[in-house]
Protein backbone atom coordinates (compact mmCIF):
# COMPACT_ATOMS: atom_id res chain seq x y z
CA UNK A 1 0.00 0.00 0.00
CA UNK A 2 1.69 3.20 -0.95
CA UNK A 3 1.53 5.96 1.44
CA UNK A 4 -0.72 9.40 0.77
CA UNK A 5 2.04 11.62 2.17
CA UNK A 6 4.75 10.05 0.28
CA UNK A 7 3.10 11.98 -3.17
CA UNK A 8 3.00 15.26 -1.64
CA UNK A 9 4.98 17.95 -2.69
CA UNK A 10 6.38 21.10 -1.25
CA UNK A 11 4.36 24.64 -1.08
CA UNK A 12 6.37 26.85 -4.11
CA UNK A 13 8.09 30.03 -2.68
CA UNK A 14 6.33 32.15 -4.51
CA UNK A 15 2.49 31.42 -3.04
CA UNK A 16 3.90 33.03 0.34
CA UNK A 17 5.13 36.51 -1.87
CA UNK A 18 1.68 36.04 -3.31
CA UNK A 19 -0.34 35.72 -0.27
CA UNK A 20 1.41 38.50 1.55
CA UNK A 21 0.61 40.71 -1.79
CA UNK A 22 -2.90 39.65 -1.66
CA UNK A 23 -3.34 40.28 2.36
CA UNK A 24 -2.13 43.88 1.68
CA UNK A 25 -4.77 44.63 -1.16
CA UNK A 26 -7.29 43.17 0.93
CA UNK A 27 -6.41 45.71 3.22
CA UNK A 28 -5.99 48.58 0.97
CA UNK A 29 -9.64 47.68 -0.04
CA UNK A 30 -10.98 47.60 3.29
CA UNK A 31 -9.59 51.28 4.13
CA UNK A 32 -11.32 52.44 0.70
CA UNK A 33 -14.21 51.00 2.19
CA UNK A 34 -14.33 52.71 5.55
CA UNK A 35 -13.33 55.78 3.71
CA UNK A 36 -16.00 55.85 1.66
CA UNK A 37 -18.27 57.27 4.47
CA UNK A 38 -16.70 59.58 6.63
CA UNK A 39 -18.07 59.33 10.26
CA UNK A 40 -15.07 60.70 12.59
CA UNK A 41 -14.39 63.67 10.78
CA UNK A 42 -11.06 64.31 13.00
CA UNK A 43 -9.69 60.79 12.39
CA UNK A 44 -10.08 61.34 8.38
CA UNK A 45 -8.87 64.60 8.17
CA UNK A 46 -5.89 63.33 10.45
CA UNK A 47 -5.75 60.70 7.23
CA UNK A 48 -5.42 63.39 4.57
CA UNK A 49 -3.29 65.67 6.47
CA UNK A 50 -0.46 62.46 6.34
CA UNK A 51 -0.63 61.86 2.97
CA UNK A 52 -0.40 65.15 1.90
CA UNK A 53 2.83 65.87 4.43
CA UNK A 54 4.12 62.19 2.98
CA UNK A 55 3.59 62.78 -0.93
CA UNK A 56 2.42 66.47 -1.02
CA UNK A 57 4.03 70.05 -0.93
CA UNK A 58 6.73 69.48 1.36
CA UNK A 59 8.37 67.09 -1.34
CA UNK A 60 7.22 68.74 -4.46
CA UNK A 61 10.47 70.78 -4.22
CA UNK A 62 12.88 67.64 -5.01
CA UNK A 63 10.86 66.58 -8.14
CA UNK A 64 10.84 69.84 -9.72
CA UNK A 65 14.44 69.33 -11.63
CA UNK A 66 14.93 69.61 -15.35
CA UNK A 67 13.40 66.49 -17.27
CA UNK A 68 10.19 64.96 -17.74
CA UNK A 69 9.58 64.71 -13.73
CA UNK A 70 6.46 66.19 -12.04
CA UNK A 71 5.69 67.54 -8.75
CA UNK A 72 4.47 64.73 -6.71
CA UNK A 73 1.77 67.51 -5.00
CA UNK A 74 0.23 67.99 -8.18
CA UNK A 75 -2.18 64.10 -7.43
CA UNK A 76 -3.65 65.66 -4.39
CA UNK A 77 -3.70 69.54 -4.27
CA UNK A 78 -7.33 69.66 -4.14
CA UNK A 79 -6.73 68.02 -0.49
CA UNK A 80 -5.69 71.79 0.97
CA UNK A 81 -9.14 72.68 -0.17
CA UNK A 82 -10.68 70.21 2.78
CA UNK A 83 -11.60 69.66 6.25
CA UNK A 84 -9.16 71.77 9.16
CA UNK A 85 -6.70 73.53 5.19
CA UNK A 86 -10.46 74.80 4.68
CA UNK A 87 -11.13 76.15 8.27
CA UNK A 88 -7.43 77.99 8.27
CA UNK A 89 -8.51 79.89 5.01
CA UNK A 90 -5.08 78.49 3.71
CA UNK A 91 -5.54 79.63 0.44
CA UNK A 92 -6.96 83.41 0.96
CA UNK A 93 -3.47 83.96 3.27
CA UNK A 94 -3.97 82.04 6.69
CA UNK A 95 -1.26 79.30 7.46
CA UNK A 96 -1.09 76.86 10.21
CA UNK A 97 1.62 78.26 11.94
CA UNK A 98 2.98 78.39 15.42
CA UNK A 99 0.68 81.36 16.23
CA UNK A 100 0.53 82.91 19.90
CA UNK A 101 -3.03 81.88 21.20
CA UNK A 102 -2.79 78.38 19.46
CA UNK A 103 -1.20 75.70 16.80
CA UNK A 104 -2.83 76.24 13.96
CA UNK A 105 -4.57 80.38 13.95
CA UNK A 106 -5.12 82.18 11.20
CA UNK A 107 -2.17 84.52 10.29
CA UNK A 108 -1.29 86.39 7.50
CA UNK A 109 2.22 85.59 6.43
CA UNK A 110 2.98 88.23 3.63
CA UNK A 111 6.64 86.89 3.70
CA UNK A 112 6.55 83.67 5.97
CA UNK A 113 9.56 83.01 8.66
CA UNK A 114 10.05 80.51 10.55
CA UNK A 115 10.95 82.85 13.55
CA UNK A 116 7.81 85.41 13.13
CA UNK A 117 4.60 85.78 11.74
CA UNK A 118 2.93 89.25 10.58
CA UNK A 119 -0.36 89.09 12.70
CA UNK A 120 -1.53 92.42 11.45
CA UNK A 121 -0.61 95.13 8.74
CA UNK A 122 -2.48 97.93 8.34
CA UNK A 123 -1.62 100.33 6.10
CA UNK A 124 -1.29 104.17 5.96
CA UNK A 125 -2.09 106.63 3.33
CA UNK A 126 0.91 108.32 1.39
CA UNK A 127 2.28 110.23 3.63
CA UNK A 128 0.26 109.67 6.46
CA UNK A 129 1.15 108.49 10.51
CA UNK A 130 -1.88 108.90 12.26
CA UNK A 131 -3.90 106.20 13.32
CA UNK A 132 -7.48 105.89 11.66
CA UNK A 133 -10.14 103.70 13.44
CA UNK A 134 -9.70 101.44 11.23
CA UNK A 135 -5.97 100.76 12.37
CA UNK A 136 -7.07 100.59 15.60
CA UNK A 137 -9.33 97.95 14.83
CA UNK A 138 -6.83 95.90 13.75
CA UNK A 139 -4.54 96.40 16.94
CA UNK A 140 -7.45 95.78 19.24
CA UNK A 141 -8.28 92.05 17.53
CA UNK A 142 -4.40 91.93 17.43
CA UNK A 143 -4.55 92.63 21.74
CA UNK A 144 -7.04 90.15 21.71
CA UNK A 145 -4.74 87.41 20.73
CA UNK A 146 -1.44 88.40 22.17
CA UNK A 147 -2.36 90.07 24.99
CA UNK A 148 -0.70 88.73 28.33
CA UNK A 149 1.42 86.17 26.21
CA UNK A 150 5.44 86.40 26.67
CA UNK A 151 6.29 86.46 23.26
CA UNK A 152 8.56 89.66 22.10
CA UNK A 153 6.59 92.04 19.30
CA UNK A 154 8.19 93.67 16.20
CA UNK A 155 6.82 96.99 15.08
CA UNK A 156 7.69 97.71 11.56
CA UNK A 157 7.26 100.78 10.06
CA UNK A 158 7.67 101.04 6.26
CA UNK A 159 7.13 103.65 3.56
CA UNK A 160 6.75 103.51 -0.72
CA UNK A 161 9.47 105.45 -2.72
CA UNK A 162 7.79 108.66 -3.01
CA UNK A 163 9.80 111.12 -1.73
CA UNK A 164 8.76 113.05 1.36
CA UNK A 165 7.54 116.12 1.87
CA UNK A 166 9.52 118.18 4.22
CA UNK A 167 6.39 118.99 6.38
CA UNK A 168 5.81 115.63 6.89
CA UNK A 169 9.03 113.74 8.30
CA UNK A 170 12.69 114.63 7.35
CA UNK A 171 13.36 111.34 5.53
CA UNK A 172 11.28 108.11 4.90
CA UNK A 173 13.34 106.66 8.01
CA UNK A 174 11.82 109.32 10.15
CA UNK A 175 8.16 108.81 8.46
CA UNK A 176 8.78 104.73 9.24
CA UNK A 177 9.23 105.59 12.96
CA UNK A 178 6.32 108.06 13.55
CA UNK A 179 3.95 104.85 12.09
CA UNK A 180 5.93 102.26 14.34
CA UNK A 181 5.69 104.75 16.92
CA UNK A 182 2.10 105.50 16.74
CA UNK A 183 1.37 101.61 16.61
CA UNK A 184 3.46 100.71 19.20
CA UNK A 185 1.68 103.91 21.81
CA UNK A 186 -1.70 102.95 20.94
CA UNK A 187 -1.05 99.01 22.12
CA UNK A 188 0.71 100.10 25.28
CA UNK A 189 -1.15 103.59 26.28
CA UNK A 190 -4.57 102.08 25.20
CA UNK A 191 -4.12 98.35 24.81
CA UNK A 192 -2.02 97.71 27.79
CA UNK A 193 0.66 95.54 25.70
CA UNK A 194 3.75 95.56 28.14
CA UNK A 195 5.89 97.88 26.49
CA UNK A 196 8.84 95.50 27.45
CA UNK A 197 7.65 93.18 24.71
CA UNK A 198 7.69 95.42 21.93
CA UNK A 199 10.67 96.49 20.09
CA UNK A 200 10.66 99.42 17.07
CA UNK A 201 12.58 98.74 13.42
CA UNK A 202 12.43 100.39 10.38
CA UNK A 203 12.56 99.30 6.85
CA UNK A 204 11.51 102.54 5.29
CA UNK A 205 10.77 102.23 1.53
CA UNK A 206 13.77 99.03 1.30
CA UNK A 207 10.96 96.00 1.83
CA UNK A 208 8.45 97.23 -0.50
CA UNK A 209 5.13 94.14 -0.82
CA UNK A 210 5.03 95.47 -4.06
CA UNK A 211 7.73 97.21 -6.71
CA UNK A 212 5.61 97.18 -10.05
CA UNK A 213 3.05 99.86 -11.87
CA UNK A 214 -0.26 99.02 -10.51
CA UNK A 215 -1.24 101.84 -8.30
CA UNK A 216 -3.90 99.96 -6.04
CA UNK A 217 -0.87 97.60 -5.30
CA UNK A 218 1.62 100.05 -4.32
CA UNK A 219 -0.69 102.03 -2.18
CA UNK A 220 -0.26 98.88 0.00
CA UNK A 221 3.41 99.80 0.68
CA UNK A 222 2.88 102.60 3.44
CA UNK A 223 2.61 100.18 6.26
CA UNK A 224 3.02 98.77 9.77
CA UNK A 225 3.44 95.42 10.16
CA UNK A 226 3.25 94.12 13.57
CA UNK A 227 5.48 90.77 13.78
CA UNK A 228 5.03 88.11 16.70
CA UNK A 229 8.21 86.85 17.10
CA UNK A 230 9.46 83.15 19.00
CA UNK A 231 11.47 85.15 21.60
CA UNK A 232 10.46 85.74 24.71
CA UNK A 233 10.62 89.04 26.99
CA UNK A 234 13.36 87.01 29.38
CA UNK A 235 15.46 86.12 26.70
CA UNK A 236 17.58 89.59 26.52
CA UNK A 237 17.98 90.55 30.23
CA UNK A 238 21.07 89.49 31.62
CA UNK A 239 23.11 87.33 29.79
CA UNK A 240 23.10 83.69 29.66
CA UNK A 241 25.27 83.00 32.87
CA UNK A 242 22.79 86.01 34.82
CA UNK A 243 19.73 84.84 33.74
CA UNK A 244 20.90 81.07 34.40
CA UNK A 245 21.93 81.87 38.22
CA UNK A 246 18.74 84.60 38.89
CA UNK A 247 16.27 81.46 37.60
CA UNK A 248 18.34 78.57 39.98
CA UNK A 249 18.92 80.68 43.38
CA UNK A 250 16.49 83.52 43.14
CA UNK A 251 13.61 82.35 40.90
CA UNK A 252 12.93 83.90 37.52
CA UNK A 253 13.87 87.45 36.58
CA UNK A 254 10.89 89.91 37.14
Amino acid sequence: MVDEDDGATEIPEWVVTFGDMMSLLLTFFIMLVSLSEIKEEEKYQALVESVRQKFGHTMSKASIVPGPAKPRSSAISNSATMGRARKLDIHQGGGPTQAPIGEFVLVHEIRPNKDRSIDAMIVFDEFAYELTDKHKESLQTLALQIGGKPQKLDIRGHTSYKPVPPAVARDHDDLATKRAMAAKRFLVDELHIDSKRIRVSVAGPNEPLYSGHDPQLLARNPRVEVHVLAEFVNQFRGSNENREHETTTEGPLP
